[in-house]
């Protein structure tokens, strides 16, 4: 395990801890030494390796042994009782919005309750809010919470479906007896959440396709298994289903299987309007039943065959693709090798778990040509105020000087992602943000509002002669949170008349400003930051990763902020400023 996966486990006991009603000065001991292996100054690994890590302020001899050990082997026996000693129910209560340890323990103290299903009785039958401490808001919010956690049942972040496809995908084609084989459905997409994997392969041999399907990396239960169709439940509670097909059907079979399901019908009544048939076997003449199908080696051919050009996965939803496929009007959508940095990135200084430094070398690592550094504002998470600010734009200036004396071509912009207040005013005054490169404006507090109000709190924050960005437009957190209720074309109409860029967060949680608004915001002339919000350098790939799904929404480089060299980032943000 590395330090970043380490932390999360100390988090994780410090909160079983809590739950457990241990006192505070030992889950604080976790958290604490959590925060302190996030900000090491120091290799991790050469800690470990010279046994040092005990000289680390906030880790002691025991903690430093837990460490070692997990960095050693991945686990924690510690760990492992401690989760094993609470009912498997009580810990899925920690997911409902608001429910922490404290409240938790309260409620299986005195009304018994370990499981999701006991907490949302007892709240229908009013016996939480009559509890101390807790009353008939709290109760209504845990219903909320606990209504939202069903609505979200069995949906992945993307990220998530990807890293549990990879492997998956792997064993297949590392099997003797497939041809080809791709990952379908909405991964192949790149929707922003994802049901279940589909996998489709070519070959002669199916049955020696299944068995490496069952044996891949993360296979726990096998649902399903058929001479050409298969299915299985992860590790996660996440489904795979496997197709075999031949490899002359393999084309079809993968076009129909990637759908959407819009994209697959008005195909098929294109094929219908041509006298043709078009199904996930092939391409036939609709009047012979017995016909052969027209062959295709690829997908390109098939679209080619009824008069269109190739269209990319990540707009198959029936969007209007089709007809511009038909004009030779699809767009050359933005790739993540078109990327040259980016601008919303968060280090120590506030609640990012990397160093400047760190970031930096990330980023350089990519092959980037500059990155921007928006760590928050003093209202927000462990936010800077103006003297920190100042000394992290020192800090970065320095950075600069340091680059260049390396021989590295390479710009780290200051910028400081500042909470928009709840009456739409910024978080830092006009003499404070007129010392930065460039501003992110977000809301990450007060959700509650109509929509007339939140709409006008926003579009008074972007009205700022000083507001370069607007981040995570709707504040949503994918399976967790509502996003604001915005007037979305009234916000879109004055980021394009103030010149305001809008941010795609690639965040696998917020994938925010949400696509399928992307289409109308380039029309109008609105440019699009691709940013990684990262708060660990590992994560700054996040950008890369989220590409494809800013694509969904016709992006094309050149309405792209962070596609532009560093002298023309330069000169926009000076013309913005």
């Amino acid at each position: 395990m590395d330090r970043h996966e380490i932390a999360e486990v100390l988090r994780k006991i410090g909160t079983l801890l809590d739950l457990k009603g241990e006192n505070r000065f030992k889950v604080l001991a976790y958290a604490n030494a959590a925060r302190a292996l996030e900000g090491l100054p120091e290799d991790f690994d050469r800690l470990v390796a010279e046994k040092r890590l005990g000289e680390i302020k906030g880790i002691g001899v025991e903690l430093s042994k837990k460490i070692a050990e997990l960095h050693a082997t991945g686990r924690l026996p510690y760990h492992e009782e401690l989760k094993a000693s609470f009912p498997p129910g009580l810990l899925d209560c920690l997911r409902v919005p608001g429910l922490g340890p404290k409240k938790l323990r309260a409620l299986w103290e005195h009304l018994q309750i370990d499981s999701l299903g006991e907490l949302q009785l007892a709240c229908e039958r009013g016996l939480i809010a009559g509890l101390e401490g807790f009353g008939e808001k709290t109760q209504a919010k845990i219903l909320e919470g606990i209504a939202r956690l069903e609505t979200y049942r069995g949906q992945f972040f993307l990220a998530e479906a990807d890293a549990l496809a990879r492997p998956i995908l792997e064993a297949l084609r590392a099997c003797k007896a497939t041809q080809r084989a791709e990952a379908a459905g909405s991964l192949r997409r790149r929707k922003e959440l994802v049901r279940d994997l589909d996998f489709v392969v070519a070959t002669e041999r199916p049955a020696e396709v299944m068995d490496a399907f069952f044996s891949a990396p993360g296979a726990e239960k096998a649902v399903h298994r058929g001479p050409t169709k298969a299915s299985l439940l992860l590790e996660n509670g996440m489904q795979a289903d496997l197709r075999c097909v031949t490899p002359a059907e393999f084309p079809f079979a993968l076009a129909y299987f990637t759908g959407s399901k819009e994209h697959n019908i008005a195909l098929r009544q294109r094929a219908i309007s041509q006298k043709l048939k078009l199904n996930e076997y092939g391409l036939f003449p609709a009047e012979t039943a017995e016909a052969e199908t027209k062959p295709c080696r690829d997908e390109a051919e098939i679209y080619r065959a009824l008069g269109l050009a190739h269209i990319p996965p990540e707009l198959r939803e029936d969007l209007g693709e089709i007809e511009a496929a038909e004009k030779g009007a699809l767009p050359r959508l933005v790739r993540a090798e078109d990327l040259r940095g980016a601008f919303h990135c968060h280090t120590l200084a506030s609640d990012g778990r990397s160093s400047l430094e760190e970031m930096v070398r990330a980023a350089i690592a990519l092959g980037w040509e500059y990155l921007g550094i928006a760590d928050h504002s003093k209202s927000g998470a462990r936010g800077l105020d103006a003297t920190r600010l100042d000394a992290q734009i020192r800090e970065i200036a320095e950075m600069n000087r340091r680059l260049a004396d390396e021989g590295l071509r390479f710009r780290v912009f200051a910028g400081s992602e500042v909470d928009i207040l709840g009456d739409g005013q910024l978080d830092f005054p006009d003499d404070v943000l007129a010392r930065l490169d460039y501003v992110v404006a977000s809301v990450h507090l007060g959700f509650a509002g109509d929509e007339a109000k939140q709409t006008a709190r926003v579009l008074r924050a972007i009205s700022h002669p000083r507001v370069t960005m607007l981040g995570h437009a709707t504040g949503r957190l994918l399976l967790g949170r509502e996003p604001l209720r915005l007037n979305l074309p009234a916000i879109l109409d004055a980021a394009a008349e103030q010149k305001v860029i809008l941010e795609f967060n690639t965040s696998p949680s917020r994938m925010d400003l949400d696509w399928r608004w992307w289409k109308r915001a380039r029309d109008l002339g609105v440019l699009c930051a691709i940013n990684p919000d990262a708060h660990r350098a590992d994560k700054i790939r996040q950008a890369i990763d989220g590409t494809a799904t800013a694509s969904k929404g016709w992006l094309r480089p050149e309405d792209v902020l962070n596609t532009r060299t560093t002298a023309e980032v330069e000169k926009l943000l000076r013309r913005r400023k």
